[in-house]
């Protein structure tokens, strides 16, 4: 056996990797196999390492071993993940790509060459090209199996429901005067000069640019900057809001900036800057400024405010010379802790809000209070405040709202001739440790709301989680809809999109389940000091959202390495499927807080009963930790209560101040930062409502212009599905349009069957949801800010863009 002195150095330094990588799969494959998981990391190690070994000596059998340890990886990735392609990726690419090198002039080539020098031989050209062809196999089974994803199963509905959009009144039907079009909430516009036949030729018409950009350290340490507003359309102007509360009025045929108002507000001590739009109210013809653009600033103090809408100047008749202080009746509000992401639900002579809350940080937090407002003089007219009762009674003196309910932080949606307001509800917060909770928060955590918008009062609630210890808060106001009974006969409903994934219809006069509502045992705890419902609701009619639940072979990354960490973090986690509780061992909630749907809600063609929706599939690990053993780890500081500035901890790190136990939630990743999950990492659905099945479902978006916030990016479109957050706009003729997609692309889908249309790939995150109208010169326009999103990592930027067809 020749020496090791006689090895070119080239062999010897890739001789000297393939022992380093045959160690790296070998060891922690060997712990593998005792979690009762598969041998083949340890195998392929074990292999990888000899062939290392061998080729240090120049022996030409390093290349045989290595030619075997390939083939069986191709072999055992085909037994476990069939021809998914980008299932594929973590165990091959790597190795093939390594197998480039060492099977190529400067290293195989060398081999049994008496002077070292680099040559092509027949073991040279079949090893390289063998390589090469893993590359094209493995690739070209993900392209083949990102097509046989698309799936359609059922024809769109033929039948007609109803002539157009709910609750729309006729002179308002080409206005976009609610952030879902309508107090309905269904994202339905009635415009059809762009169709499937035109879609094609759709060009930017113009741009405008806010110049609202994220400040330093706003997309850091868990900080997002996001532009998330959808403008609302009166008239002919455009109204919305940027990320730090300016409010702009742009003509809506043109783009140019009518007038602007700045807040001015102090905005460090936000996690989120972000503002989803304005909302619109006409007051008695009587009053000044009877056009008004009503919307908050999430500064300190935070504050409602409401705007001429024609010259962009507070209206001095409402509250203190244009503004209210939300902090009245709230007892102590430091800066941070609570503000308005959402528009308010304006509607029959009320503005009615609560807030986001800086969740799970401490108990006695904020109050999650729904207010209601005049909203032609700004006074308060009631506050449902659930620690009360009845929760609508006025306050008594010097008493405030019940501090740490659930808030209501998501938009919300109405039905006018009922007077009657739908609040998402979220959680008595801190959110991951429930065993101290109040008997109300119990009943309203995670709840859905009826109030009637002029007193306040409560018709009737739904609870879409018990005893919620996932974050499963309900994130956007339900969408409405008329759907046929068993008798055929049109019944006002709504479809409530959860976090979890259900689609929860009920019938919106009374709350009660219109589809079948039924509850499925899941998952206990071990926590001590917690207790866990055993039961969940379930919509068991409905199809629901969520991909199936992760079994060991959907593991994923980019490179063996980090798909064998992933799959020992599997083993070593807690995971039984949807509501497995968080745990001391770590447990991998799949979904999440994030959930599969969020803010941006569903979009409904009240036409025909079908709703298109967004859906993101991204792990979390879910870990608690003894409070103090968190601090002695430096997870968070200590703090002793309001009278001291409260210390900020890092984003994934929720310190449940007061409570007995920490929590950190980290999306669930790889050592290199892939997911761990396989893809698809997102689909849009079409839902059938009135036969409650699936129409079609696809994958949408690649992995181009994936990266971190400001680094480098992937250059490449692998249409594995990415990541989304943003809304879908619909029409009548069927035609759908977002720019939700990680990608930054902008799509028009054909509804019928989820067919792209048009694509293009926008300047930054397209992270909102598309609006549409018939501008001054008779062209249909679609716009959509265009502004990235913080915690999706797309690029930031400050335009609204507006799409039309050519003149």
């Amino acid at each position: 056996m020749p020496g090791l002195k006689s090895t070119p150095k080239s062999v010897l330094l890739t001789a000297a990797l393939l022992i380093l990588i045959g160690l790296g799969l070998a060891l922690p494959g060997l712990y593998l196999i005792t979690l009762g998981d598969t041998p083949y990391y340890a195998a392929t190690g074990a292999i990888t390492l000899l062939s290392g070994i061998l080729l240090a000596f120049s022996r030409r059998e390093a290349l045989w071993l290595y030619a075997l340890m390939l083939l069986g990886t191709l072999a055992w990735a085909i037994s476990r993940v069939g021809l998914d392609g980008w299932r594929m990726i973590p165990p091959l690419a790597f190795p093939a790509g390594i197998g480039l090198w060492v099977f190529g002039p400067w290293v195989g080539g060398k081999l049994s060459n008496p002077l070292h020098r680099a040559r092509l031989n027949t073991a040279v050209i079949g090893g390289m090209s063998a390589c090469v062809l893993l590359f094209a196999f493995m690739f070209g089974c993900g392209w083949f199996i990102t097509a046989t994803r698309y799936n359609e199963p059922n024809l769109f509905p033929t039948q007609k429901l109803a002539s157009g959009v709910l609750g729309a009144d006729a002179e308002a039907k080409n206005d976009w005067r609610f952030y879902g079009g309508t107090t309905a909430g269904d994202r339905f516009g009635t415009p059809t000069q762009i169709n499937a036949e035109n879609a094609h030729n759709l060009k930017p018409a113009w741009v405008f640019h806010s110049g609202d950009l994220p400040r330093a350290g706003e997309n850091s340490r868990g900080r997002e900057f996001s532009f998330e507003a959808t403008p609302i359309k009166v008239a002919d102007k455009l109204y919305f809001c940027t990320p730090h509360r300016d409010v702009v009025a742009l003509d809506a045929t043109t783009g140019k900036q009518i007038w602007r108002y700045t807040p001015n507000g102090e905005y460090g001590k936000n996690i989120y800057q972000a503002c989803r739009g304005v909302s619109y109210f006409e007051a008695p013809a009587d009053q000044p400024c009877p056009h008004r653009i009503i919307s908050t600033d999430s500064g300190s103090p935070p504050t409602l405010f409401a705007l001429d809408a024609e010259t962009g100047k507070l209206c001095e008749g409402f509250g203190d010379h244009g503004m209210v202080d939300l902090r009245q009746d709230m007892g102590e509000m430091p800066p941070g802790f609570h503000f308005i992401t959402s528009p308010p639900m304006v509607m029959h002579n009320r503005i009615m809000l609560s807030g986001w809350v800086y969740d799970n940080q401490t108990v006695d937090e904020p109050s999650g209070v729904i207010r209601g407002f005049d909203a032609t003089t700004g006074k308060l007219a009631w506050g449902w405040d659930i620690g009360h009762n009845p929760a609508n009674r006025p306050l008594n003196p010097n008493e405030i709202f019940t501090r740490g309910t659930p808030n209501g932080w998501g938009v919300y949606t109405a039905d006018p001739s009922l007077n009657l307001v739908y609040v998402p509800l979220g959680i008595a917060t801190p959110d991951y440790f429930g065993g101290r909770r109040r008997d109300f928060d119990e009943k309203y955590d995670s709840s859905l709301v009826a109030l009637d918008i002029t007193t306040g009062e409560e018709r009737w609630h739904f609870q879409t989680t018990h005893h919620d210890v996932w974050d499963f808060d309900i994130p956007v106001g339900p969408s409405l809809v008329d759907l046929p009974d068993a008798q055929g006969r049109l019944t006002p409903v709504l479809v409530q999109t959860t976090k979890q994934g259900e689609l929860f219809v009920l019938d919106r006069r009374t709350g009660k389940p219109f589809y079948r509502v039924e509850e499925h045992k899941v998952p206990g705890g071990d926590t001590p000091g917690e207790h866990y419902s055993p039961t969940q609701p379930i919509s068991s009619e409905m199809p629901n959202l969520r991909s199936h639940d992760m079994d060991i072979d959907q593991l994923w990354g980019i490179t063996p390495f980090d798909q064998m960490a992933c799959r020992i973090s599997f083993k070593t986690a807690r995971y039984q499927g949807l509501f497995t509780p968080p745990s001391f061992q770590g447990t991998i909630g799949f979904p999440a807080f994030d959930g599969v749907a969020d803010w941006y809600g569903g979009s409904i063609d009240p036409i025909h009963g079908v709703m298109y929706i967004n859906t993101t599939f991204i792990p979390f690990m879910m870990t608690l930790y003894h409070h103090d053993d968190a601090i002695k780890k430096g997870l968070f500081k200590p703090w002793q209560g309001w009278g001291q500035p409260y210390p900020e901890p890092a984003f994934d790190n929720n310190p449940q101040h007061g409570l007995p136990y920490a929590a950190v939630i980290k999306p669930w990743l790889g050592p290199f930062g892939a997911p761990c999950l396989a893809p698809p990492w997102e689909k849009t659905q079409a839902i059938d409502l009135v036969h409650h099945r699936l129409i079609w479902e696809r994958p949408l978006g690649t992995t181009k212009n994936i990266g971190p916030s400001n680094g480098l990016r992937l250059p490449v479109a692998l249409p594995t599905g990415i990541f989304s957050m943003g809304g879908i706009l619909n029409l009548p003729n069927g035609l759908i349009f977002m720019g939700a997609t990680a990608d930054q692309g902008f799509r028009v889908l054909d509804g019928h069957n989820g067919r792209i249309l048009y694509e293009t790939e926008l300047d930054a995150g397209g992270n909102a949801t598309p609006v549409t109208y018939i501008g001054k010169d008779n062209r249909q326009y679609v716009v959509l800010a265009v502004g990235g999103h913080g915690g999706l990592k797309t690029r930031n930027s400050d335009e609204i863009v507006a799409f039309a067809l050519p003149k």
